[in-house]
């Protein structure tokens, strides 16, 4: 399995039990949704690595306490401290209206309420404490905080964004 086919599920921080069990800090909203896997990618050196699930259960808020088919001991516990876990993009819930996966945008158009279109968003940036899209225009690069009140409409099926920034923003960038 690719990465580029996968989300970000969480990572194995810490062991549970001598017997193999582990807990993985999920990065989620919706922690619940993810108590019944079946399996889920680990990431292993530059593999993703299919791991198949006992039993999972929710053990304080967003840590998920995992109990591997193939992880049985402490020491194979220790093998995947630390490392990723993702889940195929499919696995993902349909969002609707102006809700969105960072994923899902790279590409679209953006659409300012005032300027018309300001560029292509080319990636998300996440890094920091405001999420930013990170918006290509004609050679120049564009950073918009991504939050409900800049973003007034998304329109997937014409892969366009609709945006109203702050007086000055888009200025800063295009003068």
């Amino acid at each position: 399995m690719d990465k580029a086919a996968c989300f970000y599920l969480g990572k194995v921080v810490s062991k549970y039990s001598f017997k193999g069990e582990v807990l993985a800090k999920l990065d989620t909203d919706e922690p619940e949704s993810y108590e019944n896997m079946e399996s889920v990618f680990v990431s292993l050196g530059n593999n993703l690595v299919p791991f198949f699930i006992d039993k999972c259960r929710l053990h304080k808020s967003n840590l998920l306490r995992i109990d591997f088919e193939e992880v049985k001991t402490e020491n194979d516990a220790d093998r995947i401290m630390g490392s990723e876990l993702y889940l195929p993009l499919s696995f993902l819930p349909e969002l609707s209206g102006n809700k969105f996966y960072f994923h899902e945008v790279i590409g679209f158009t953006v659409m300012d309420s005032v300027h018309g279109n300001i560029g292509t968003i080319k990636s998300i940036n996440d890094s920091t404490s405001q999420a930013l899209f990170e918006i290509e225009k004609e050679g120049n690069e564009i950073l918009i905080p991504i939050n409900d009140e800049i973003i007034t409409k998304l329109d997937r099926e014409n892969n366009t964004i609709f945006i109203t920034t702050p007086e000055g923003l888009v200025e800063l960038y295009l003068e």
